[in-house]
């Protein structure tokens, strides 16, 4: 083999590893749809657009995000940091039972994982196609429970979306409490707007999405096999009736 012909696969192999060699480990660790398509999530289909910045919708609500806060107590504002701090099935914990421990049930905490992985995703791409600024970009003097999260990311609130795409597969498998579970999302939903994380057509928006997300998902053979193995789980633990 020429030197030259030696020279030219060596490049060749250079630019297959850059383009599709090892992942990089933050690429790796970025969730992937395991359900759904892309194609099934489209944030412009799915979702109107927020109100724009400086329009009188948007302005309104910011007062309202004021209005919250001067009428929020200190017990209110405790549970909107808990909500804030805690994004998983636990959040339902106060509703279904004391005894709903997903230390204990694997195969509940595997549906909700997976719920958890399409709803995190779908949220992803309309928070990136719609690129709205948080409350407190725009109105630094909200007081807020955490500024941790990406100016950008407003728009549709992810704990919301996460929230109703739970309480709806819950509520498939737990029917007797899915009223309960609703209000419990809902709850955990107006929390964000207790911490002025998001506006009200954030809100709204997420909870949207969430249900988008739970209904396909709920239609898809592989995902209510799984369905089953928890509803079966919930019920040896004596948290769904027999």
């Amino acid at each position: 083999m020429t030197h030259d012909r030696r020279w030219f696969l060596v490049f060749v192999a250079g630019l297959w590893l850059v383009a599709f060699g090892t992942a990089h480990p933050a690429d790796a660790a970025k969730p992937h749809l395991a359900f759904l398509s892309a194609d099934e999530l489209q944030p412009a289909i799915i979702l109107p657009s927020p109100p724009a910045a400086g329009s009188p919708e948007a302005d309104r609500e910011i007062d309202e995000l004021h209005q919250i806060a001067s009428q929020t107590t200190a017990e209110r504002w405790a549970q909107a940091q808990w909500d804030n701090d805690n994004e998983d099935g636990t959040i339902f914990q106060s509703v279904i039972a004391p005894s709903f421990d997903l230390d204990r049930l694997p195969a509940t905490v595997k549906l909700l994982s997976e719920v958890r992985n399409e709803e995190a995703v779908a949220g992803g791409m309309a928070k990136s196609y719609f690129k709205r600024d948080r409350p407190w970009v725009l109105d630094p003097a909200l007081k807020t429970c955490s500024r941790e999260d990406a100016p950008q990311t407003s728009y549709p609130s992810g704990h919301a979306t996460m929230a109703y795409a739970m309480a709806v597969v819950l509520g498939r498998a737990m029917p007797d409490i899915a009223p309960q579970l609703l209000r419990r999302a809902r709850d955990y939903s107006e929390s964000r707007l207790v911490c002025a994380a998001h506006f009200r057509s954030d809100i709204v928006a997420g909870q949207e999405l969430g249900a988008t997300v739970a209904v396909l998902l709920l239609r898809d053979p592989r995902f209510q096999a799984d369905l089953q193995a928890a509803e079966a789980e919930l019920r040896a633990a004596h948290l769904i009736a027999n």
